[in-house]
């Protein structure tokens, strides 16, 4: 391989390391995030600004093409973190692992984020390179004006430090709660409605407020939507609270635990289904280009991918040591050879919609949930159908989810990137490249995260601090399968008939024309998120519509969000990191220090904190338009 050429490209050594620590940095930062709130957002704008703001330093400037490298790298460990979390700990949860085996997560890790990006680049010329109406990348062509300003004469040096500064206060507000007991966590309670129970409360998090003003207002209506509909109406009619007169909180939980969350189980699966029902005609097109090599790329298609050559050498290397993780969970062939050809039909079919959904809505509001819940129901009934049971069977299906999940989110951002790339004239095999060294380092740091935070964190991993939602749902459907308990299968049925319900409101606020719309999904994100998470994403969203309640086109919209965006960023990996750090210190036996403080004076400085937060987030707007 030529280092010239790469270099020449953007694919310097600078580029590369730096990549690569964003790559690990990310990817622990949303490990992190995943966990407390069931959802990660895109590293892609984030990290581009940081690499640009780090090659500034250097007396020859970098360039575009090294940013987005940088860029490519460090989204990498991103979208592995959203595949790893939402299943491995389910390893955990259902009883079969007590720990986070380094070298099966790591082998997970990589091959699920290897066939990811091995399966998508044969679509490249057709999803990325050739032009499509339907396909905006709203997320993909955002990130490529970033780094096409931010390495211009205009370049506001200011956007890099509104990343810092973010991440800085995001890790002093955690300090504050978890280090010296200054502030609180959360702000709950709950009441007896009649029969049942009636929850209120609120994370203090930052890091949740910023997660909302980046998906904007719509999706975190949404989000609080769902958790309105299963903690405020679902849980006071269908739970009963007698039983759990000494705790209402924690009452409220285990009946949200054991049935109120399965009605987000039964939405999911609608919204599932209507995703890949709604992008059926496209994909089946450019399905059906590729096998025909019929496509006709557009000019702008800047290079060649990685050879096909390479692609079924590394494909093949990927399957074998999947086959091999299988075979050594399960200590049997024939699962192992069952499991093996589920994975790889799933994982090439969820990676072609997950491609091709990232195109219509971009990478943060993907619905992997819905496409790794599909998976699991589709394993889980052909295992127990070919008579597979118990442990093995649990095992075997979630090692398929695993997979399958990996492959979804890295497929999504690694055709979310191409496109940037395409956008500023990067080579798509030099990005494909660095996409892979992205994995190759973010896989590593994977299970020593997740063992960090589940040791060291009260409740662990599936506890109240880092529920880990989907994990546990995960678990849940394993065990419903294969294992002792039983699924409440009449909550999912409610769940079906809320998702379809919505289905049929949102088509209607289609077919009126409204800006608002009722999207199946983030609604059932919210049902079977704790509630308390979904307040503080619903003022991040409310924070981001003050900023472009008065735009008149989208591009003016993004320029006013910019400076909030790169600020929630900042924010949100600032407290993901100290989340992690202070696992570490714990880990020491460094568990913090109390002040003394009364109750009272902690709940005042915990609402200070919060409206600090708010002030915070409306501050960030562009010079121009500074009043």
């Amino acid at each position: 391989m030529n280092n010239s050429k790469l270099a020449g490209g953007g694919l310097t050594l600078r580029a590369i390391v730096l990549g690569l620590v964003l790559a690990v940095v990310m990817g622990a930062a949303n490990v992190y995030l995943g966990l407390k709130a069931g959802m990660t957002v895109s590293a892609s704008i984030p990290a581009a600004v940081i690499g640009m703001l780090v090659l500034r330093a250097f007396r020859r400037k970098g360039t575009v093409l090294e940013a987005n490298q940088i860029q490519t790298a460090a989204s990498a460990g991103e979208s592995l973190a959203a595949g790893i979390i939402f299943t491995i700990p389910a390893m955990v949860l259902i009883g079969v692992w007590t720990s986070f085996n380094w070298w099966l997560t790591t082998i997970i890790a990589f091959t699920g984020g290897l066939l990811g990006i091995l399966f998508m680049i044969p679509m490249r010329k057709i999803f990325v390179a050739t032009k499509h109406e339907e396909l905006t990348y709203p997320e993909g062509v955002a990130c490529a004006k970033v780094l096409e300003a931010g390495t211009g004469e205009e370049a506001d040096p200011k956007d890099a430090m509104r990343v810092v500064h973010g991440a800085l206060f995001g890790a002093t507000f955690l300090a504050l709660i978890q280090l010296l007991g200054v502030l609180k966590a959360k702000l709950q309670t709950a009441v007896l409605a009649g029969k049942g129970i009636l929850y209120f409360g609120s994370d203090i998090s930052p890091m949740l407020i910023g997660v909302g003003y980046i998906v904007r207002l719509n999706i975190a209506v949404l989000i609080f939507l769902g958790g309105a509909l299963a903690w405020l109406i679902a849980l006071p009619l269908l739970g009963s609270g007698a039983e759990h007169s000494a705790d209402l909180v924690d009452g409220a939980y285990a009946l949200w635990s054991t049935k109120i969350r399965y009605i987000g189980v039964g939405a999911m699966l609608v919204g599932g289904a209507v995703s890949i029902v709604k992008v059926r005609t496209g994909l089946m097109a450019a399905i059906h280009q590729i096998r025909g090599g019929a496509a006709k790329t557009a000019e702008t298609d800047t290079g060649k991918d990685i050879s096909p050559k390479a692609i079924l050498f590394w494909s093949v290397v990927a399957t074998a040591l999947v086959a091999g993780v299988y075979y050594y969970l399960t200590g049997s062939a024939g699962i192992t050879a069952a499991t093996t050809v589920l994975m790889l039909v799933a994982s090439l079919f969820f990676t072609a919609v997950a491609s091709y959904i990232v195109g219509l809505v971009g990478n943060s509001n993907s619905p992997v949930s819905g496409m790794t819940i599909t998976a699991v129901l589709f394993a889980g009934a052909v295992l127990f159908l070919f008579g597979y049971t118990g442990t093995q069977g649990m095992i075997a299906t979630l090692g398929v989810a695993a997979i399958v999940c990996c492959a979804a989110c890295t497929s999504g951002d690694v055709c979310n990137d191409l496109k940037t790339g395409q956008l500023v004239g990067a080579s798509p095999r030099r990005q494909q490249i660095m996409q892979i060294m992205g994995v190759g380092a973010a896989c590593l740091v994977m299970a020593p995260v997740l063992q960090l935070l589940h040791t060291n964190t009260p409740g662990g991993i599936g506890g109240e601090e880092l529920a880990a939602p989907q994990a546990q749902l995960f678990a849940s459907l394993a065990d419903g399968f294969f294992g002792d308990s039983s699924l409440p299968w009449n909550m999912v049925l409610v769940g079906v008939i809320v998702g379809l319900v919505l289905q049929i409101a949102d088509v209607a606020l289609e077919d009126s024309g409204s800006g608002f719309r009722a999207h199946v999904m983030p609604i059932a994100v919210g049902m079977y998120l704790p509630f308390k998470l979904t307040p503080p994403i619903l003022i991040g969203g409310l924070l981001a519509y003050l900023v472009t309640k008065t735009t008149q086109s989208e591009d003016e919209a993004e320029r006013k969000l910019r400076p909030g965006v790169l600020f929630a960023s900042g924010v949100i990996a600032g407290e993901a990191l100290m989340g992690v750090l202070l696992a570490i210190l714990a880990g020491l036996g460094i568990t913090g220090w109390t002040l003394g403080l009364s109750p009272a004076l902690v709940t005042a400085l915990t609402v200070g904190g919060f409206v600090l937060t708010i002030v915070l987030f409306r501050r960030q707007r562009p010079a121009s338009n500074k009043e």
